[in-house]
């Protein structure tokens, strides 16, 4: 695990490991991914310029995958073996974006938290696409200028609204009054969410460490809910059947990309305070999934090998 860089000359040559090991090299290649957040405190520390980050946040939306394939291929006689039918929806609320993100066909719910005291939940379908649910994360879009509160942490802002939030759900869960295990998430059927209604019930979910009944519409920040309800209503008008009871939030989805972004310089790639640092991929702040840093990473390298060969 690395702790620190090893600056010598005002150039990053290197980094110490936890266990005081220390590797030196030409440069150094930042690509810790956007939930490295210890990695962003040290930078922070060691006075590499960052930037805070506008990210997203929400929920996992999970509907029975028979749903989604009726609303796609408009109750088509399933003997034709389609695919296994996937969705984007994306709107406007408010001026901000609210959108699906990492939609997963015929996927599973997952337990996603990096840390202990924080609830993270995200998606993930299997190769042969064959669960009998569909989720995707269902985010709304965070600007640095929607948390004044927040203000006061600098370029840290958005990554400690982040952190906030996702123990605040976790505190929630733990704090005596629910009968749940220790990773259990917090669930509302779509309509009821809409409606500010606890779901008297639930829909049986993938999500294997278990979902209660809670009030999301009220967990959730206010800015954020009321974006939410209002997309669901736009997205059932699109989507004939995709506003429904069927349909259940599980929250938190939060780590949709980085709350900070390492500032680098456009034509080198290097940090603009820290030469021969080389920040890539989601942790840095320059790409959204997993194509896109593979991509990024493609150009730091070609930078590398333009300044060194």
């Amino acid at each position: 695990k690395v702790v620190d860089l090893l600056v010598r000359n005002g150039e990053c040559r290197g980094v110490v490991t936890e266990s005081g090991d220390v590797y030196e090299g030409v440069a150094v290649i930042l690509a810790a991914g956007h939930s490295s957040r210890d990695i962003f405190y040290m930078l922070h520390e060691k006075g590499v310029e960052l930037q805070a980050k506008g990210f997203a946040m929400g929920v996992r939306l999970e509907h029975p995958q028979s749903v989604i394939d009726d609303i796609q291929y408009h109750n088509l006689n399933k003997s034709m073996k389609l695919p296994t039918a996937s969705y984007n929806v994306v709107t406007q609320v408010d001026n901000r974006g609210v959108f699906s993100f990492c939609m997963c066909p015929g996927g599973i719910i997952v337990p996603a938290s990096t840390d202990v005291n924080e609830l993270v939940v995200n998606g993930m379908s299997n190769s042969y696409r064959n669960s009998p649910y569909a989720n995707s994360g269902l985010v709304v879009q965070i600007e640095h200028e929607d948390l004044p509160d927040y203000h006061k942490f600098g370029v840290l802002a958005c990554l400690k609204f982040q952190e906030d939030v996702e123990r605040y759900f976790f505190n929630f869960n733990n704090d005596g009054n629910h009968n749940s295990k220790p990773l259990a998430a917090p669930a509302q059927k779509m309509c009821d969410f809409v409606k500010g209604k606890v779901s008297v019930t639930l829909n049986k979910s993938s999500y294997a460490p278990g979902v209660y009944a809670a009030p999301l519409d009220k967990l959730l920040p206010d800015f954020i809910a009321e974006r939410m309800k209002k997309a669901f209503l736009i997205f059932g008008e699109k989507m004939r059947g995709f506003y429904t009871n069927q349909a259940m939030l599980i929250g938190l989805e939060s780590r949709t990309s980085s709350p900070v972004r390492v500032v680098r310089n456009s034509d080198t790639f290097e940090s603009v305070s820290l030469k021969r640092l080389f920040p890539c991929g989601e942790g840095a702040g320059f790409s959204g999934g997993i194509v896109s840093s593979a991509i990024d990473g493609v150009n730091v390298a070609v930078k590398i090998a333009e300044l060194f060969l």
